[in-house]
């Protein structure tokens, strides 16, 4: 754990919630794992699961965040939202928690800018498909700060999705930079249709499902 004196005591986050469960998405999917979830998003996506994060939260300092993760006694944390980068302390947050020696991804909508967020970070970044309602939103000048620590996510609520991701897998070259996941929208789009025309395009992505609605459907903190 990271000691007191060594971060600044200013630093307070907005805070929905944290807690332990199965990573249930990316390449970390089924891992014990520590969620901080941060509160605040300036998007409104149509499939939104996490909209009790909007507002709200508990405002907590950087210490106490720390404290309550290292009560868990996992090395994976993930640090989620809303939108955790709409709060200027997740940057001072994703450091303290890779000193601490923690194994850190971050899930950001892509809707603002990851230039800055630590390097030993994998960042979790979706691409907001037109089915989304937020597809303006999408900061295209991200894609080339990715590396192949980091993944891309696209959710597709019908074919149109499907198509337009296609597309910009193609154009953006993102299977080259890192992996690139697709996922269905859960009750809109029948998961074995994408995986059929996944299969059908050899589409170079992983087909995703979100394991923690499987187990424990919507109910939160899970």
């Amino acid at each position: 754990m990271v000691a007191v004196q060594t971060l600044d005591r200013a630093v307070k986050l907005r805070l929905t919630e944290i807690f332990a469960s199965l990573q249930g998405e990316s390449t970390r999917v089924g891992l014990p794992t520590v969620f901080v979830r941060l509160t605040g998003c300036p998007l409104r996506c149509t499939w939104c699961d996490t909209a009790y994060a909007f507002q709200g939260g508990e405002s907590v300092t950087l210490q106490a965040v720390l404290d309550e993760v290292a009560r868990h006694g996992l090395p994976t944390v993930c640090v989620t939202g809303g939108e955790p980068l709409a709060q200027k302390a997740c940057l001072p947050l994703l450091n303290a928690l890779c000193d601490a020696g923690y194994s850190v991804s971050l899930e950001t909508s892509g809707a603002l800018d990851i230039g800055a967020v630590d390097p030993r970070v994998s960042r979790i970044m979706d691409l907001k498909a037109p089915g989304s309602g937020e597809v303006a939103k999408n900061r295209y000048e991200n894609i080339a700060l990715l590396n192949a620590a980091d993944e891309v996510k696209i959710v597709l609520a019908d074919e149109a999705d499907y198509v337009w991701a296609s597309q910009q897998i193609a154009d953006h070259q993102l299977a080259r930079r890192c992996t690139v996941l697709l996922s269905p929208v859960a009750g809109e789009l029948d998961p074995a249709r994408l995986a059929e025309w996944i299969v059908r395009d050899r589409l170079p992505v992983r087909f995703q499902l979100q394991l923690h609605k499987l187990l424990w459907d919507d109910a939160r903190g899970r």
